[in-house]
């Protein structure tokens, strides 16, 4: 058969099956043949796999890259790049050159990034357009949007909504329920939702108790209580739970699919798998963090444990982590996301900004700029201490990182290993071949100064990442090019959507 490429010798996963002894054969970018001993012409490219796992390119739907944003600043327009991240050497995280590269070499083959609106941005089709500006010819491997939503006007969600799917193939909006500069009102989130269920968008939503934040970090800093570790404290797992089922509600009244985004505790995932027990199309997402890390990171040094802290936080009980675990098992949690939204820890602008109000040497958590690094080390986490430490099996891993992330997020040609499908690969090393090492930051290919998983044990890595046909990361080293990753037009979701179903007699 006429193959560009064929990968040959390996145990083929998908979210059903796993194949052994198995080749893949490609053909302009798209997987054409699977299956023993296929055939090939001279001149094709050939891969031994060595029999080791083969898995689809890695689908990461949580990643914020190039968010120009005034660090320190609270700013309520957008602010027009054209392209170019305004004073980049105050810029603390990664730019869409950084983060696919880091991306790449760990094996994720496609991301969705944000796309942010302002507060008193009139609309959401300028900063689209920027943000396009920003992505082009910068990206290691493809990528989508989702679109920030703070400012849900008539106009934005009643004209511009339809225009953000069909010309620009944009199905999923966020929404966030706390931070000032973002959160919106029951009311206002029932207005996005009722127009993303005509026009058939995703909603994902940040879940916390804003008011409840809010009011216990003011007595916190009453008490002095602002060590980096308290950022947990003052949100705990019931904020999270709270604003999770009351969303859960707004949803239902609506009759619209929502994901809820990187939940951290175990009553929050109680109130997502009563909603899907009751076949509410209700979809959850979890993080890395949430599974390998507990609150005691937040706790090192003065102010070391500044580096840890994201929103929702990371937990104090071990329980909190095992139902973590449990809900990515059972199919609570549809996918397994990075949040990849890294913040410079030795920068003024970073994490640092956390010292600059006073209580030194601990500073004050409510400054520090929340988000953590994670999208190199996600599916090297998962496959490593999920898959290889016996918690999740291969078919589960999958799913969860790259099958339902492409299905939940209409993104058709990505997440599997079959005839049709882009021949987005992840070639791992035989595990007899393999040195675990512990990890260190240097390792990574991002352009932040830290990792939170510095020095846990990996037992396997990546050995190629295949975008479309072609390698794109080899045995350590970034082998393509900048320029190679494409804008994706994404369709509706492929997973069960509104039900028809209504809690009284109104109807949209």
């Amino acid at each position: 058969m006429d193959f560009d490429l064929v990968v040959r010798n390996g145990t083929v996963v998908t979210a059903s099956d796993i194949w052994e002894s198995c080749d893949i054969g490609v053909k302009d970018g798209t997987i054409v043949a699977v299956g023993p001993r296929l055939p090939a012409a001279p001149g094709a490219q050939e891969i031994d796999a060595e029999g080791a796992f083969i898995t689809p390119g890695g689908v990461d739907a949580h990643v914020h890259l190039s968010q120009a944003t005034t660090v320190g600043v609270d700013i309520d327009r957008s602010i027009i790049t054209n392209g170019i991240v305004p004073n980049p050497e105050n810029f603390v995280g990664d730019t869409f050159d950084t983060g696919t590269r880091s991306a790449i070499a760990g094996g994720t083959t496609t991301i969705i990034t944000f796309a942010s609106q302002m507060k008193k941005d009139e609309s959401i089709i300028a900063v689209i357009e920027d943000y396009h500006k920003l992505a082009k010819d910068q990206s290691y491997c493809d990528y989508a949007f989702h679109v920030i939503i703070t400012n849900p006007t008539p106009q934005i969600v009643e004209d511009e909504f339809p225009r953000m799917v069909d010309e620009y193939g944009i199905t999923s909006v966020k929404l966030y329920m706390t931070y000032k500069p973002l959160k919106l009102l029951d009311y206002q989130i029932l207005d996005v939702m009722y127009s993303a269920r005509k026009l058939g968008i995703t909603t994902l939503v940040h879940a916390e108790n804003a008011d409840v934040i809010d009011w216990m970090t003011q007595h916190l800093e009453q008490k002095l209580m602002t060590h980096p570790y308290h950022h947990g404290t003052s949100r705990p797992p019931i904020v999270e739970a709270e604003a999770t089922n009351r969303v859960i509600c707004l949803a239902e009244l609506m009759d619209t699919p929502i994901l809820l985004v990187h939940i951290s505790g175990g009553p929050a995932t109680k109130h997502i798998r009563d909603a899907q027990t009751r076949l509410l199309p209700i979809y959850g997402e979890t993080c890395p963090q949430y599974m390998f890390l507990l609150a005691d990171s937040m706790r090192k040094g003065d102010f070391e444990g500044a580096k840890c802290i994201c929103s929702p936080p990371i937990r104090e009980d071990k329980s909190d982590q095992d139902a973590i675990w449990a809900g990515v098992k059972n199919g609570t949690f549809t996918i397994v996301s990075s949040d990849h939204a890294p913040r410079k820890f030795n920068h003024p602008n970073g994490k640092q900004r956390g010292l600059k109000d006073g209580n030194l040497p601990y500073g004050k958590f409510r400054l520090v700029p929340n988000g953590l690094p994670g999208v190199e080390t996600r599916v090297p986490l998962l496959f490593s201490g999920g898959v290889l430490s016996g918690r999740i099996s291969p078919q589960k891993f999958v799913e969860v990182t790259s099958t339902n992330p492409a299905k939940l997020y209409g993104l058709k040609k990505k997440g599997s290993i079959a005839p049709g499908f882009d021949a987005d690969l992840v070639i791992w090393y035989s595990q007899t071949k393999f040195q675990p090492f512990k990890l260190t930051n240097e390792m990574l290919h991002h352009a932040v100064d830290y990792t939170p998983f510095e020095g846990i044990e990996f037992k396997n890595w990546p050995r190629y990442t295949i975008i479309r046909g072609k390698v794109v990361f080899s045995h350590g080293e970034v082998v393509g090019e900048m320029k190679y990753g494409q804008y994706i037009r994404r369709e509706q979701s492929l997973l069960p959507g509104p039900r028809d179903i209504w809690l009284s007699e109104w109807r949209p």
